[in-house]
């Protein structure tokens, strides 16, 4: 039976044969409706004639949330995401999946899951190119064949988030899949729930949930009122850094580890003292910026003005004729936004790992954020600026220590969970007496807490035993199959490193490698460092890598 997709386009139809070409893998399977230049009563009529099980927009989305449409001159009509959950709650007894390939389409994805079981959404703008192969890959997913037991959309979005990571890496956090199970409101455990693991014995044992849970997927960073969100242990002390004038914190983890779960919750502090805040992520800037310390500076400025609403000077403001690039940047960062805004102001950047591999522009960018904490010390201008840098490692570039913001201000190491946080979050996924579980589960995964998380909320969920689960861990079938496979995307694209990782998990003791490809490796969260020698930061990653390199 053919499966009905209506694409609602403001794009024209050749543009929209880009993502669904004619050589499509098993496209036969599916029977394509395509409307564009689309008015809301044209989409309204659409699926409502149509009866999709897929409803697939391409578009523009604005940072409210709203997705562009037309109006009946022809001009911008933006919808807001509520008008759109109640457009689709009308049609939820056909509608399977909604996928919004548009600008910050989280936001409405969130408030359609409320009535449809599927929905894909932006959480910041996306690239032509990583859009396309991201839609790809999505329908390749959707024409495999799959087992009884496995999820056919979650399959769909994992191999999309595979094809977009092998396009372009920096943008692979960007899709969000929200998906009623996850959906808090709609999926709880009720008092007394029943889970049961199996174990190698033939019996079997009863954990009982003794309160009502609400469970959460684990899906990039964990949400700011999440319950599941474990602290680290000195949080008030971080709090009381971030508020102090002129302060400098550094967070550092791999991936997965919490960085940008951390980072929001200082955010929303520093908010709560009613402090204004801008977060920037280094890690979605073009080449072409990051790699020109001149193009970066302006760059840099004219974010933070845009996104603080004072008026963006910087071009007519940088003076060349006189002043270096470091020099127009601190002038500028001084007249037109601090002293603008007259405030405190915590700044924080993420992922400026990004620039290590550029070391001259390292250079010169991390001594001019050094220079500024150190004004802090003797200005009271300068002290209204509070930074937060967050890397996945330590810099391998040689900086002056004297002009190294990674040798001042306060560190903050994020670890894995040792037995107590770990232990803390069986708790708080209403498992009683988990001892055997947590035990099980650290010799695969270790503390890791992505990796943690994601096993427990699967065997709360009851839909797969513990034994089972950790069978089928580091296959294709597995609950970590989609992170595996994009960390395997990662290596493949660097054939140095996938050698040096093939050495690592092929070694029952420790192996010595270059600083360079130690920091590659630690930072993707691949390995643990012991001194100049790395190994495989848990089992699950030297069985998986082991068999698939």
């Amino acid at each position: 039976m053919l499966a009905p997709v209506c694409f609602a386009s403001r794009l024209h139809s050749t543009s929209i044969g880009k993502f669904f070409p004619r050589n499509h893998l098993r496209r036969d399977l599916f029977e394509i409706r395509i409307r564009t230049a689309v008015r809301p009563q044209d989409i309204r009529r659409a699926i409502a004639e149509e009866r999709p099980c897929i409803v697939h927009f391409c578009g523009h989305g604005l940072e409210d949330g709203s997705l562009l449409l037309e109006d009946d001159g022809g001009n911008n009509k933006p919808v807001s995401a509520e008008g759109l959950a109640s457009l689709f709650k009308l049609h939820a007894d056909y509608v399977n999946c909604v996928l919004l390939n548009a600008c910050y389409s989280a936001k409405p994805a969130h408030a359609i899951n409320q009535h449809i079981n599927y929905a894909i959404g932006m959480n910041q703008p996306i690239g032509d190119k990583a859009a396309i192969a991201f839609t790809q890959g999505f329908y390749d997913g959707l024409g495999y064949e799959n087992s009884e037991t496995q999820d056919v959309f979650q399959r769909a979005f994992d191999e999309a988030l595979v094809a977009i990571q092998m396009e372009d890496a920096s943008q692979e956090q960007i899709p969000v899949l929200k998906d009623k199970l996850s959906y808090t409101e709609n999926f709880i455990l009720e008092t007394n729930t029943n889970i049961y693991i199996e174990q190698e014995t033939s019996e079997n044992i009863r954990f009982t949930t003794n309160s009502v849970i609400q469970l959460e997927f684990p899906n990039g960073s964990v949400p700011l009122n999440s319950p599941f969100y474990i602290e680290p242990d000195d949080i008030k002390s971080i709090y009381e850094t971030l508020l102090t004038p002129g302060s400098l914190i550094r967070i550092k983890a791999p991936k997965f580890m919490g960085k940008t779960s951390l980072i929001i919750r200082l955010l929303a502090h520093a908010e709560k003292q009613q402090i204004q805040s801008v977060y920037l992520d280094l890690g979605g800037i073009d080449k072409a910026i990051i790699t020109n310390l001149d193009k970066l500076l302006r760059w840099l400025c004219g974010r933070i003005s845009d996104e603080l609403e004072v008026e963006n000077k910087v071009s007519s403001a940088w003076n060349t004729d006189i002043l270096g690039s470091n020099d127009n940047c601190t002038d500028y960062f001084r007249k037109y936004i601090l002293v603008k805004i007259n405030s405190p102001l915590v700044l924080c950047l993420d992922e400026v790992d990004r620039l290590f591999p550029h070391s001259e522009v390292a250079e010169d960018f991390f001594g001019m954020l050094r220079s500024w904490h150190e004004k802090g010390r003797i200005s009271d201008v300068w002290k209204q600026l509070h930074l937060v840098l967050a890397h996945s490692t330590e810099p391998y570039i040689r900086l002056d220590i004297h002009q190294s913001p990674f040798n001042a201000g306060r560190p903050v190491e994020l670890e894995e969970f040792n037995q107590l946080k770990s232990q803390e979050l069986v708790t708080k996924h209403g498992i009683q007496d988990g001892d055997a579980v947590l035990e099980q589960l650290r010799r695969m995964v270790g503390g890791h807490p992505y990796l943690l998380r994601l096993a427990l909320y699967e065997i709360a969920r009851g839909k797969v035993s513990l034994k089972n689960l950790l069978q089928s861990a580091t296959t294709e079938a597995g609950i970590y199959s989609h992170h595996l496979r994009s960390l395997l995307g990662v290596l493949q694209k660097a054939p140095e490193l996938q050698t040096c990782f093939d050495r690592v998990v092929n070694s029952n003791i420790g192996v010595e490698l270059d600083s360079i490809q130690i920091y590659k490796l630690h930072s993707l969260g691949l390995v643990q460092k012991q001194d100049n020698h790395v190994i495989p930061r848990c089992q699950l990653y030297r069985e998986y890598f082991r068999r698939v390199l």
